[in-house]
């Protein structure tokens, strides 16, 4: 599985704590993370959490990505920004049971966690533990499991809403302001990491358009 992190202007200088706790977590369970930024509070291209919305829907969509690790000062913002799109289905986390019950209960493709509000002593532990319970193991499982075919049933059921309730991302991009989208892709890395990783033409034909 291919991770995706972002993270917007607030909490910029904690992307490298973040980055190197998710792979310690996830790459010797066979899974890759791609650091889509901001890297420093001083990054000359900054994300908004709404913008970190439009980066997590675009790489999902487009199959750039599997998963989306984002967040915010809150998480709160960016989880909001990420279901407002198609494709997208995010959960606000902030300890371990929360990551274990949305992969087994929700069994979305992002999560959204506050990298300031309670982000204090042992940090790097919870987010660590957050990851481990997240990304160990099969997702959608349910919990309790007397519970698996009602969750497993309601998970299909609101796939299928957001199917009707939101239009294609290529026809919803080109009518958002167009300096806010194309913030969203001006990152350091986004066109070399995206580009080489994107499954979907009409997507990258959309993005390619915004840039030019």
């Amino acid at each position: 599985m291919k991770i995706a992190l972002i993270n917007e202007n607030s909490q910029a200088a904690k992307n490298s704590l973040i980055f190197e706790t998710l792979k310690k977590v996830v790459e010797p369970l066979g899974h890759e993370v791609v650091n889509y930024g901001m890297y420093s509070a001083e990054d000359e291209h900054q994300l908004t959490y709404v913008q970190n919305g439009i980066l997590a829907a675009t790489l999902l969509n487009s199959g750039a990505a599997d998963y989306v690790v984002t967040g915010c000062g809150t998480g709160e913002g960016a989880m909001l920004a990420c279901n407002a799109f198609p494709g997208v289905l995010c959960g606000h986390i902030a300890d371990p049971s929360d990551a274990y019950m949305f992969a087994q209960i929700n069994d979305g493709n992002a999560v959204a966690i506050p990298f300031a509000k309670g982000f204090g002593w042992g940090a790097e532990l919870n987010l660590q533990y957050m990851f481990e319970k997240l990304f160990t193991g099969e997702s959608g499982q349910g919990y309790p499991k007397e519970r698996v075919v009602p969750e497993q049933r309601n998970k299909k059921i609101l796939d299928g809403v957001k199917k009707i309730t939101h239009r294609s991302l290529t026809e919803i991009l080109p009518e958002l302001d167009r300096e806010l989208v194309k913030g969203a892709f001006l990152g350091e890395h986004f066109q070399e990491y995206f580009f080489a990783d994107c499954q979907d033409e009409e997507i990258a034909k959309c993005v390619k358009a915004i840039l030019a």
